[in-house]
């Protein structure tokens, strides 16, 4: 019988974590437990602990981002893949999904407003100034969105409706890179865990409403044709991008599914907020993916899912150019 150990890494939480560990260790005859990961000073041979690690906070702490590398060196699973998580930014995974066909909105990744620490004027003697903000206008168009184009957690975003509201906001985002992003004006939102690039669950989202009424009760579904547009591209995404735990949110005007946020490796799971239902099927998923990895032994260090886009043809989304029509650009 194997004898196969699985770490939860995590934070604030205080359902999520205790639950997996509960739902792996109830999984009897498997030869895999759980239990919440437990370390201190890393040693940079430190030997292997844990076959499989759930990471739920690294992204917030430098020093666990640390260990998980250094654990993959010595044979540790990591959900989700630390190095690919490091290289990774929302405005590369735009551009990467639009290669890809995915619809997704106008985006341009904005200089700085403010200097970043130890830099002056003369570190950005590349950068074109005064920029042709009205060429950046006319391609994204209003209204639209600005945001970091790293972060999550809907920290310094703002929605824009002219170029007045966009440099009044602009103007107090500091050192922040940022972008902005034309404002799908949707009918529908939905939200998708995505769990092992092979299992998709879609959630009707309210991103309008109070954070513990986001997930809309019922769960109602999208049609048959948009839910399977939806569970093709948030599997796209993911297998592409090389996360294993993922949420993928698509906000959907005139029948099409714009992938608005993608890059969510950590994604929400508390059932305070996500609700009973949405919290048992994520639970199950990540515990059942979690002890397949633990037993099947896959090799952690595997090529980037996203090289083999880098030289390939340009995909143009026949909606993506109805959406641009509609700009008038």
């Amino acid at each position: 019988m194997a004898n196969k150990k699985i770490g939860i890494l995590f934070g604030m939480e205080n359902t999520f974590p205790p639950a997996l560990v509960e739902k792996v260790n109830g999984m009897k005859g498997a030869g895999v437990t759980a239990e919440f990961v437990q370390i201190g000073g890393i040693r940079m041979d430190e030997p292997k602990k844990y076959d499989v690690i759930i990471d739920r906070i690294s992204q917030d702490i430098p020093f666990y981002r640390a260990y998980l590398k250094n654990a993959m060196l010595h044979g540790t699973i990591v959900i989700n893949n630390p190095f690919w998580w490091t290289a990774d930014d929302k405005f590369f995974n735009y551009a990467l999904a639009h290669k890809m066909g995915v619809a997704i909105p106008p985006t341009v990744i904005l200089p700085h407003h403010s200097h970043p620490p130890d830099t002056t004027d003369k570190s950005m003697r590349n950068l074109i100034y005064p920029l042709n903000w009205e060429e950046v206008f006319a391609y994204v168009g209003f209204p639209a969105f600005l945001k970091p184009y790293s972060g999550g957690g809907w920290k310094h975003v703002y929605k824009v409706h002219s170029p007045e509201e966009f440099f009044h906001n602009y103007n107090q985002t500091g050192d922040l890179c940022m972008t902005l992003q034309h404002g799908v004006e949707f009918q529908d939102y939905y939200r998708c865990y995505v769990v092992g690039q092979e299992k998709v669950h879609i959630m009707k989202y309210d991103p309008k409403a109070p954070h513990h009424e986001r997930y809309v009760k019922g769960n109602p579904q999208p049609g048959t044709a948009l839910k399977a547009r939806i569970e093709k591209d948030a599997l796209a995404l993911c297998r592409a991008l090389g996360y294993d735990l993922n949420t993928v949110e698509f906000a959907v005007e005139d029948g099409v599914p714009y992938a608005i946020d993608f890059m969510n490796p950590a994604p929400d799971a508390e059932i305070t907020s996500v609700g009973q239902h949405n919290f048992e099927w994520i639970v199950d998923a990540v515990a059942e993916m979690a002890v397949q990895k633990a037993l099947g032994g896959e090799n952690p260090v595997e090529e980037l899912r996203w090289a083999a886009f880098l030289n390939g043809p340009k995909l143009v989304e026949e909606p993506v150019q109805r959406l641009r029509k509609k700009l008038g650009t």
